[in-house]
């Protein structure tokens, strides 16, 4: 898969403080600069506690930094209200959680369409179903997710990131709840669809074997970036 010499993400000097319960400053994450090129995997690295779900949390715009911004496709979404960030993403960007995040209420072809209908995508109930069967759930279109095993649900979750096809997926440890065999057959899933689809993908992740998979790995210790960042100008 061929790299575009361009940046999709890029964050300048970001970082993070919060008031802890005894009312000091605690700095969560210190200032830093990386960037994202279309079409990278990037692995983000470190013990608990290292900032690295924080540092997830701000590049997709979720959460905003005490200093620094981020930009996505050139546009700063730390200028943009919580709305407009969200308007941003639609379509452009999409999420894997630990814990899935399906909702209980829907079918695993509904939990699916829910993104493409948001998105007025056309033919949305066909790409749903397609992309089910691609991750081997094609027999499993009706079930809850109450019916489904942990393993089936992250192929959903995973289904429903790539459905609408975004540039720009973020993961948070994918494989955290799920056995070493499953995990196993999740991450491939995951590089099977980015590869297929292009998407630039930025993951946090206790998996060396995982990190090893992507074309760069971040690791932060303390809050800070302790391995190069590489073009972070």
């Amino acid at each position: 898969m061929s790299k575009e010499s361009r940046s999709v993400l890029k964050a300048e000097l970001i970082g993070k403080d919060v008031i802890a319960p005894s009312s000091e400053n605690l700095t969560i994450l210190h200032p830093m600069s990386l960037r994202v090129q279309a079409g990278e995997s990037v692995a983000i690295i470190g013990p608990s506690g290292s900032g690295k779900t924080t540092l997830l949390g701000i590049l997709a715009g979720l959460d905003l930094p005490t200093t620094g911004r981020v930009l996505l496709d050139g546009e700063d979404m730390t200028a943009l209200t919580e709305d407009e960030r969200a308007a941003l993403r639609r379509g452009r960007v999409g999420f894997v959680f630990q814990s899935f995040h399906l909702l209980a209420s829907l079918t695993a072809l509904e939990n699916v369409l829910l993104p493409l209908e948001l998105g007025d995508e056309p033919d949305s109930r066909a790409r749903a179903g397609s992309i089910l069967e691609r991750v081997g759930l094609g027999e499993r279109v009706d079930h809850y997710p109450n019916q489904l095993s942990g393993g089936e649900q992250q192929r959903v979750a995973l289904a429903r990131a790539f459905a609408a096809r975004p540039k720009l997926l973020f993961a948070d440890e994918p494989t955290g709840n799920l056995d070493a065999a499953t995990g196993d057959r999740v991450t491939e899933l995951l590089f099977e669809l980015n590869q297929e689809a292009g998407t630039t993908l930025v993951l946090v992740t206790h998996s060396r074997e995982l990190a090893a998979r992507c074309d760069r790995t971040i690791s932060l210790a303390g809050g800070q970036i302790v391995s190069p960042a590489r073009d972070a100008a």
